[in-house]
């Protein structure tokens, strides 16, 4: 199966918002939701585009999403916002709660925002990206599940834990970088087991802690943090920072939770937001020094994170975007059998 099909940016996200309507979502996180599924497969993330549908719905069919909760702002005007998922998907939580940091942050020149019990199942570009439009600088951190072993160690202990950063720019798209603190996100390790392809190696161990190469040993194994104790200590830094100091779960409550990680993580979310201009305080201008630095970069022939993302965007803006025949059979089995269509 070798044909192509193209779609509008519209289409398919009325498309996603379909099955997710179809498995019993609410109007407001199917929106939410496929907002954000769609934003990855626009920007050519494949392993955060429609490939996370059905991760979604069979973790809404195992009954550890809520899909018709609605988030509950808690604001008591300090420099720390706080959002109730309410246990259900983390983009309608953060929509909600990412106007009132805005405004926090212009205000104070810092502040957060903390989501509670969400799933996550997205990269975080699309929350800095929200930010960066605003004016703001921004850093976005959540935990995951146990699948990556600590630097030295040979069990899955911390979660693939993501860190991103973005800082807004005049005139064109923003600096944005994000990364998940192993060498690579779970989704990629699925998505090499679905083409059948070897892992790199040093990316993963197997159930014995031995290096491995073969993505499903890496699946029933554990991941490595990219950097070894580098990256080690930035995931536990993510642990303490958006679980423990949050009042959510760890990656392994996170697991023990959810007793299998063929479902999406329950957890925590933290954002802040911070106002270059207010901490510049007429010193300087912040954006403008911002830019010979870019500048000296690209210089040097190196590319900033996200350009090729960018890239892809602008394509897909112009021509729409295209999937693959085993991708939409995969959304009309979806749309056509709704939970029933999810093993």
């Amino acid at each position: 199966m070798s044909e192509k099909t193209v779609l509008s940016i519209e289409t398919l996200t009325r498309l996603t918002e379909e099955i997710f309507r179809k498995a019993g979502v609410s109007p407001l996180q199917s929106a939410a939701v496929a907002r954000v599924i769609v934003a990855g497969e626009r920007d050519a993330c494949k392993s955060h585009g429609v490939y996370r549908i059905e991760g979604c719905l069979r973790t809404l069919k195992a009954g550890k999403v809520e899909p018709l909760a609605v988030p509950e702002l808690i604001d008591d005007g300090s420099g720390v916002i706080r959002v109730d998922a309410k246990g259900a998907f983390s983009p309608a939580a953060f929509e909600l709660g990412a106007p009132v940091l805005a405004a926090r942050a212009r205000e104070l020149g810092v502040a957060a925002l903390v989501i509670n019990s969400c799933l996550h199942f997205s990269a975080l570009w699309p929350e800095i990206e929200v930010l960066t439009g605003h004016g703001l600088a921004a850093m976005a951190m959540c935990p995951s599940y146990s699948a990556v072993a600590p630097s030295g160690g040979t069990t899955a202990l911390l979660g693939t834990n993501p860190f991103a950063f973005g800082w807004p720019r005049k005139d064109t798209t923003p600096y944005v970088f994000d990364f998940a603190t192993s060498v690579a996100a779970r989704g990629e390790i699925e998505l090499h087991r679905r083409a059948g392809k070897s892992l790199p190696e040093g990316w993963a161990v197997d159930a014995d802690g031995k290096p491995t190469t073969d993505p499903e040993a890496a699946l029933q194994g554990a991941l490595l943090p990219f950097g070894a104790h580098k990256g080690s200590s930035i995931s536990t830094m993510i642990e303490l920072l958006a679980a423990v100091m949050i009042g959510d779960l760890t990656s392994p409550e996170a697991l023990d939770y959810l007793g299998s990680m063929s479902l999406l993580p329950h957890h925590g979310e933290l954002i802040l937001a911070f106002s270059p201009e207010r901490f510049a305080a007429g010193r300087t201008d912040p954006f403008a020094r911002a830019e010979v630095l870019f500048e000296a970069i690209s210089g040097q022939g190196a590319r900033l994170p996200s350009q090729r993302r960018f890239a892809a965007r602008k394509t897909a803006e112009a021509n729409g975007i295209t999937l693959t025949a085993e991708e939409m059979e995969m959304l009309e089995r979806l749309r056509a059998g709704g939970l029933d269509a999810v093993t």
